[in-house]
C-alpha cells in the first residue's frame, strides 16, 4: 500500500486538487492501485485553524507519507501576519524538514497549445525542457538574514550560501535525469560576479567527469533568461540554484502557453516527493471554476512516476491530458479561437473519463 498526503492549501488549491483526486480515482479503478489517502492543513488554511502555516500534525503526516499532493498557498488575507507565520513559510519549512532538495520542473509544450504561447509557434513547437532547481539551500535559507537599522536607515540583508555537498547532489540528479533524455546539461550560474556560483561551476564541472556521455555547458543566468526566449529548444536539462531556478522556471512556464500547464516535483534522496503545480493560489479566481487543473493533474502523473515507481500510470495520465486537448477543451487561461472553453470541473472530469476509457 502507498500513502499519499493531500494538502489542498488556499485559494484555488482545493478545487484543482479535487480534480487531481478525481483523476486518481480513475487511475485506481483502471490499474488496481492500492493507495491510502490522508488529508491535512497547510498555509493560510492552517494559519486560520491552528495559528501555524505548518502544524506539527501535518508535518507528522508528511513524514509518514510516501508522497504529498499539494495545491497552492497564500493570499492577501495573510500578508499582514508576522513573516514566520505567513503561509509561504509553511511550505519552505515543509521542504526543509523533509529534505526535498531537488525540484524538477518540466516545461513541455503540447502541440495543441502552440498557439497559446506568447512566442511564435516555430520557436516553441516541440519544446521539452527540464529545469532541476536546488530547493533547500541558497539565499532563501542562508543565515544571517533580516532587516536592521544602520546609520539612521533600514538595511535589508540575506546570505547566499551553498556547501559543496549540496552542489554535488543536485548536479548528480541533473546528470542522472539527462541520461534518460538528450544527455545535455546546462548549468546556470553568475560566476563572473558571485563567488558562491564560481564554486558551483567548479563543483558541477568536477561532478560531470563521472558522466562522460553528458554534454555539459555553462551559462550566466542573465544570458540563460535571454536564451529561453530567443531559442528555448537549445536546452535539454538546466541545473541551477534556488533563486535562479525560481525565476527561470516561471519564465519557462510561459513558453508553454500558461503557468497553469506546469507541474513540479520536489524530491529527497530516496525519491519521496512533494508534487504541486507551479502557479500560485490565485485568490481572485478561487471558487469560480476558472482555474486550470492540468498542472496539478500532471503533478499527479509525476508522483506516480517518481515516488510510486508507476511509469505506466504516469504515461496513461499524460496521454489522457493530450486526448482532452485534442478534443479542443480549454480552460480560460489557454483558450483560443476555435476551441471550447470549459470550467475547472469539466476539464478534470474530461481527463478522468479519458483515463478510464484507456
Amino acid at each position: 500500500m502507498s500513502r499519499i498526503l493531500v494538502l489542498p492549501g488556499d485559494g484555488i488549491g482545493p478545487e484543482i486538487v479535487d480534480e487531481a483526486l478525481r483523476v486518481l480515482d480513475a487511475a485506481q479503478a483502471r490499474f488496481g492501485l492500492d493507495i491510502e489517502l490522508d488529508h491535512g492543513l497547510v498555509g493560510g488554511a492552517a494559519c486560520d485553524a491552528e495559528g501555524d502555516p505548518l502544524p506539527e500534525g501535518t508535518l507528522e503526516k508528511a513524514r509518514a507519507a510516501d508522497a504529498i499532493l499539494f495545491g497552492s498557498i497564500g493570499g492577501p488575507k495573510w500578508d499582514t501576519l508576522e513573516r514566520d507565520k505567513r503561509p509561504e513559510r509553511g511550505l519552505l519549512r515543509l521542504r526543509s524538514s523533509l529534505g526535498l532538495f531537488a525540484n524538477l520542473r518540466p516545461a513541455i509544450l503540447f502541440p495543441q497549445l502552440a498557439g497559446a504561447s506568447s512566442l511564435k509557434p516555430e520557436v516553441v513547437s516541440g519544446l521539452d525542457i527540464l529545469i532541476v532547481r536546488e530547493l533547500t539551500g541558497g539565499i532563501y535559507f542562508g543565515q544571517p538574514r533580516g532587516i536592521k537599522e544602520e546609520n539612521g536607515e533600514r538595511v535589508g540583508f540575506n546570505t547566499y550560501v551553498y556547501s559543496e555537498s549540496e552542489m554535488k547532489r543536485i548536479a548528480r540528479v541533473a546528470f542522472d535525469l539527462a541520461m534518460q533524455r538528450g544527455k545535455r546539461v546546462c548549468s546556470v550560474d553568475k560566476a563572473n560576479v558571485l563567488e558562491v556560483t564560481e564554486l558551483w561551476k567548479e563543483v558541477v564541472t568536477e561532478e560531470a567527469k563521472a558522466y562522460p556521455e553528458i554534454e555539459l555547458s555553462h551559462m550566466y543566468v542573465d544570458n540563460a533568461a535571454m536564451q529561453l526566449v530567443r531559442a528555448p529548444k537549445n536546452f535539454d536539462v538546466i541545473v541551477t540554484g534556488n533563486l535562479f531556478g525560481d525565476i527561470l522556471s516561471d519564465e519557462a512556464a510561459m513558453l508553454t502557453g500558461s503557468i497553469g500547464m506546469l507541474p513540479s516535483a520536489s524530491l529527497d534522496e530516496n525519491r519521496k516527493g512533494l508534487y504541486e503545480p507551479c502557479h500560485g493560489s490565485a485568490p481572485d479566481i478561487a471558487g469560480q471554476g476558472l482555474a486550470n487543473p492540468l498542472a496539478t493533474i500532471m503533478s499527479l502523473a509525476m508522483l506516480m512516476r517518481y515516488s510510486l515507481q508507476r511509469g505506466d500510470v504516469a504515461d496513461a495520465i499524460e496521454a489522457a491530458v493530450e486526448k482532452v486537448l485534442d478534443q479542443g477543451l480549454r480552460t480560460a487561461d489557454i483558450h483560443t479561437e476555435g476551441t471550447r472553453k470549459v470550467s475547472t470541473g469539466e476539464m478534470g472530469a474530461a481527463v478522468a473519463e479519458a483515463l478510464a476509457n484507456g
